[in-house]
């Protein structure tokens, strides 16, 4: 018998720098990741993005970001090409989301779990991007994918670090 195939998720800059930061929902979502809930997929870029931030932003964060990377089984899948970002600069709002939302179309992902507002938004901005792909942010994600419940939602929602045992 064999098992059904996982889901494939991409997560975006937002959460692996908020859940390499704070012990919150986007930590869940990668710790879930960790955990092989689900088959994390990330792209060149979006690892580049999250580095180039703890390292200015978040220095003392940046080496357990490393072990995170060293650790966890994912799946790396290519960025698209200058051609296609070209062709597709108006998929989102900000430009700069534009090679996220590409990889992740292209490598098919099941879903792209993020915190940015540019991404996530239920307006026009975003109306192309939602034909193509469901994105949902990291408490949705948890909620409706991976069945956490409301009370466990809370109880990750007002962690913090003393409260961790877990490392990513």
């Amino acid at each position: 018998m064999s098992s059904a195939p996982k889901v494939r998720v991409m997560v975006d800059t937002t959460v692996l720098v908020a859940g390499s930061v704070w012990p919150r929902w986007p930590r869940e979502v990668l710790l879930a990741g960790v955990r092989r809930e689900f088959q994390l997929v990330l792209t060149p870029y979006v690892i580049e993005q999250a580095r180039r931030i703890l390292r200015h932003r978040f220095p003392d964060y940046l080496r357990s970001f490393e072990e995170f990377l060293a650790q966890a089984p994912l799946e790396i899948v290519p960025g698209p090409s200058s051609a296609e970002l070209a062709q597709h600069r108006g998929l989102v709002r900000d430009e700069t989301d534009v090679p996220i939302a590409l990889a992740a179309i292209n490598a098919g992902v099941d879903y792209l779990v993020s915190e940015d507002k540019d991404l996530t938004a239920h307006d026009s901005t975003t109306a192309e991007l939602r034909q193509r792909l469901t994105v949902l942010l990291s408490g949705t994600f948890l909620r409706h994918v991976l069945g956490r419940s409301g009370e466990q939602l809370e109880q990750v929602r007002g962690r913090n670090w003393t409260d961790l045992e877990d490392s990513l």
